[in-house]
């Protein structure tokens, strides 16, 4: 039997890798597996055999010793981190979407009616650059003329110019309208705020943080307005938000003039 047990020492020494310390290495370990399992008597070399076989099999953890064992905090951490299924990129939220739309102060510079279309105006809009821009809105049968002359407005700047009967828009001036849409009103920008000025849903410290807009041609092609519009409305104070986001400018919220959560376009 101390025969059997010098053969199961040998071939657990073969498995270690060469150096002088091997055999101080051996005592450790052997040292670590007789706290794990019963002590060796002097006088059973059987079980010096068996505590030797139980070290060859601990240095190399077993299938079943690895599925059991507990996860390291670094692999723990990287489990409870969320990704998309395939690893694709997580699709943004509704307010990263918005902050990619243009939404910039107006001020109606002219005025005057489409000459090929009835319920359509034509308005010449500063919007903070060179020339004024040119918009075409569905607006006759809600506004006289004569309150949108000069009037300060909330423009949405970065959708693709459309042909209107002839005429290029490019931009649109947002309005709150109610369930039946036979009301409508134009947004308001308030009192102090300058032409040009991006808006932005949030508080007042977060305008720093608004991202670069998108292109035109992304906002059609991801549909970020399509996806943007449907969470506008008013609250029962008239200002527009996004969700629970204030829309605003530096001045204070954007609102409209009575209507009360209604939706936004």
């Amino acid at each position: 039997m101390l025969a059997a047990a010098r053969m199961a020492f040998a071939s657990c020494a073969r498995l270690l890798p060469s150096s002088p310390s091997t055999l101080a290495l051996v005592r450790a370990r052997a040292g670590a597996v007789s706290f794990l399992a019963p002590a060796p008597s002097p006088s059973a070399a059987a079980r010096s055999s068996r505590n030797l076989a139980l070290f060859c099999s601990s240095s190399t953890p077993s299938p079943a010793d690895a599925a059991v064992a507990p996860p390291s905090p670094q692999a723990a951490a990287e489990e409870t981190k969320p990704s998309a299924p395939g690893g694709e990129k997580a699709e943004p939220t509704v307010e990263e979407l918005a902050g990619l739309l243009d939404i910039r102060v107006g001020r109606v510079v002219k005025a005057w009616r489409h000459p090929e279309a009835d319920t359509l105006y034509v308005e010449e809009v500063d919007v903070g650059e060179a020339e004024p821009r040119t918009i075409c809105s569905g607006l006759v049968n809600f506004i006289p003329i004569e309150e949108l002359q000069d009037s300060s407005v909330i423009v949405l700047a970065n959708l693709k110019p459309r042909n209107m009967r002839g005429i290029k828009s490019n931009g649109m001036l947002m309005a709150a309208s109610d369930a039946s849409h036979e009301n409508v009103e134009l947004l308001t920008p308030p009192e102090g705020s300058v032409p040009g000025e991006r808006v932005w849903f949030g508080l007042e410290e977060e305008k720093d943080r608004q991202s670069d807009p998108a292109s035109p041609n992304q906002v059609q092609k991801k549909k970020i307005w399509e996806s943007v519009q449907p969470h506008l409305k008013t609250t029962d104070k008239c200002i527009a938000i996004l969700g629970e986001h204030t829309m605003r400018t530096s001045a204070g919220p954007v609102f409209c003039k009575s209507l009360k959560g209604a939706r936004v376009s």
